[in-house]
């Protein structure tokens, strides 16, 4: 069996180093918030360039106190991409804001810059870009187009670990950014968890604080906080998994490069994704879905959908969006195929794969 993901073979190297230090935590006692906790926060601030990083328990509480901070009015519209996991959304309903969706390119899986000017009205206070499969969006002009409108930009990097544009990581390019720590992400825990990002000292404060029950100093509760906290065995982890993310992300990389050049059939179409993506998956657009299931279930190789519904499409949220038309999401939705991109892949696994494909 060709696996989609296989966290174990990844980690192999890692668990004796990992259960080494779980001993450490247990020994002390300190397992909310510890030593381990502060490492890890300070370290992945290391790592994507940022000045500040603030852990919390998984990525949809990250974007949902990253827009609790701001302490928006309750009508202000948070602009959000129509094709993107259901957290994007949830997360803006739970902060109390109304959710806009708009279009992703054609083709791409990131948001549609051209149609951003026609979607911001008055109301609107925040963009959250999402980097979709490990693609990052175009923040500069994003930028450009909110440059003294008084709009926050959020982007949501829960698929993008170490991913690159013009030259700096993503975690470093917005006022606040969150990535989710979800275990079969590029950098994962073996749980729930997810960390936020910012430059800002101010917003690196109020989410500190908000995470923690509103409070920094204990039986001291400035405000009506979340409990939102890594738990340290998780930090121990994600401090050795962080090691090989660069490693792995190239591998992805380098899997994608010969998916590429190599996966010639004509019945298949490739998406467009960033310079300096890391490939969270590996989507292709098919006519017959169902057969090419058939074709991968008799060779043994699992696959996924990301996603099968576009967030309009969401039995929960149908009815909160008036306009029920995205074309390209809708379309990603109905023809997305993602195929193994999974690192540790063999030469030999990954050649199958190009077979199957090309044979359908």
């Amino acid at each position: 069996m060709i696996k989609f993901l296989n966290i174990k073979k990844q980690d192999k190297h890692l668990k004796k180093k990992i259960f080494t230090n779980i001993k450490k935590v247990i020994e002390k006692n300190d397992f909310i918030l510890g030593n381990f906790v502060n490492k890890f926060e300070k370290t992945f601030a290391n790592f994507c360039g940022a000045k500040y990083a603030i852990s919390c328990a998984n990525g949809t509480d990250a974007l949902t106190i990253a827009l609790k901070i701001l302490n928006l009015p309750k009508d202000s519209e948070v602009i959000i991409p129509a094709m993107t996991y259901c957290s994007t959304a949830f997360a803006v309903i739970n902060a109390g804001l109304k959710p806009v969706l708009i279009d992703i390119s054609e083709l791409e899986p990131t948001i549609s810059v051209k149609k951003l000017k026609n979607t911001i009205t008055s109301k609107t206070k925040v963009i959250m870009p999402v980097h979709l499969y490990g693609s990052v969006a175009d923040l500069n002009k994003i930028k450009k187009i909110i440059k003294d409108k008084n709009i926050y930009l959020i982007d949501d990097c829960s698929q993008a670990h170490g991913a690159y544009y013009n030259k700096k990581r993503v975690g470093t390019l917005a006022d606040i950014s969150c990535f989710s720590l979800y275990p079969g992400k590029n950098l994962g825990a073996y749980g729930d968890a997810g960390i936020i990002t910012t430059n800002s000292r101010v917003f690196f404060n109020k989410i500190r604080n908000f995470r923690n029950l509103g409070s920094t100093i204990k039986f001291i509760h400035t405000q009506i906080g979340f409990n939102s906290r890594l738990d340290t065995i998780q930090a121990t982890i994600l401090i050795e998994k962080l090691k090989l993310l660069d490693k792995y992300n190239k591998q992805r990389a380098q899997i994608a490069k010969y998916y590429d050049d190599n996966i010639l059939n004509q019945k298949i179409t490739k998406l467009k994704y960033s310079k300096g993506s890391v490939y969270h998956q590996y989507v292709i657009l098919v006519e017959n879905r169902n057969k090419l299931m058939n074709l991968f279930n008799k060779n043994n190789i699992q696959f996924g959908f990301h996603y099968p519904k576009s967030i309009n499409q969401l039995d929960s949220l149908k009815k909160i969006f008036k306009k029920k038309n995205f074309k390209n999401a809708e379309y990603l939705a109905k023809k997305c195929f993602s195929i193994p991109i999974e690192p540790t892949l063999s030469r030999k696994e990954i050649h199958k794969i190009v077979k199957v494909l090309n044979s359908f």
